[in-house]
């Protein structure tokens, strides 16, 4: 190495060549979760991507629980080697089913739902009773759901600027209902080691939710107080447990 130039060791660092994370999986999948899009991943995205990790940011339309898990497995397709997927929220639906590709070897769930085989997100939401903050809307004559105005910023993202939860809001996109109520054919977590973070203060999901589930599937757990987009209030504290994932995953 002492006889490569310096022009040689910047390349090789751009190429990705020397700066791939040693003893880990290399791929990390981001899945965002409803009312929400990918963007709200990119300081998680800055923090590990700089650590080396070859990150993906999957946008979905959260229109089907099988659209959104076709757009997952076409991200993976193109990926050399395998992949942490993580999940926000109904993100966390996502990867439960589309983590039973073969380039998934680990999965981590981001105050997100973790169903079963036979279970839909509209099952967890029923193991506890939401937040009064919570704002949920019944759908509407097109069978879509959104948040509240009212009440986005206390019960989604508390802990964002008002100015920052207002442009989140605005920009939400619509929730099918499709996507609620589709069984989970298989659970990846059965078969893949799992990491799980409880926002302490998710207004969204019930963290006993999340507390339930998380040990139901012998996920490895990390408490972390922040709101229902604890990824984006804390996501130096979800970026080391999705590095702790991709380091235990490694075969």
């Amino acid at each position: 190495m002492k006889h490569i130039t310096g022009f040689a060791i910047a390349l090789l660092f751009s190429l990705g060549v020397m700066a791939q994370p040693a003893g880990a999986v290399k791929n990390i999948v981001l899945v965002h979760g409803a009312f929400a899009d990918g963007s709200g991943w990119e300081d998680v995205y800055k923090i590990l991507s700089k650590k080396g990790y070859n990150v993906v940011v999957t946008q979905h339309d959260l229109s089907s629980l099988e659209g959104d898990v076709a757009t997952v497995n076409r991200a993976l397709e193109k990926l050399d080697g395998p992949a942490i997927l993580v999940g926000h929220s109904y993100g966390g639906v996502i990867i439960t089913e589309a983590g039973n590709s073969p380039k998934v070897a680990g999965l981590v769930y981001v105050a997100a739902f973790q169903p079963d085989a036979g279970e839909t997100l509209l099952t967890l939401a029923q193991w506890a009773p939401p937040a009064p903050e919570n704002g949920l809307l019944p759908p509407d004559d097109k069978g879509f759901v959104y948040y509240s105005k009212e009440k986005y910023h206390a019960g989604f993202c508390a802990d964002l600027p008002a100015e920052k939860a207002a442009f989140m809001y605005a920009s939400q996109g619509s929730f099918g209902v499709k996507s609620l109520t589709t069984p989970i054919t298989q659970a990846a977590w059965k078969t893949k080691p799992s990491w799980g973070i409880v926002a302490t203060e998710d207004k969204s999901i019930n963290p006993d939710i999340e507390r339930k589930a998380y040990k139901r599937g012998n996920d490895k757990i990390t408490e972390i107080k922040g709101s229902h987009v604890v990824f984006m209030s804390q996501p130096k504290a979800v970026a080391d447990v999705i590095e702790a994932a991709a380091k235990g995953s490694a075969k």
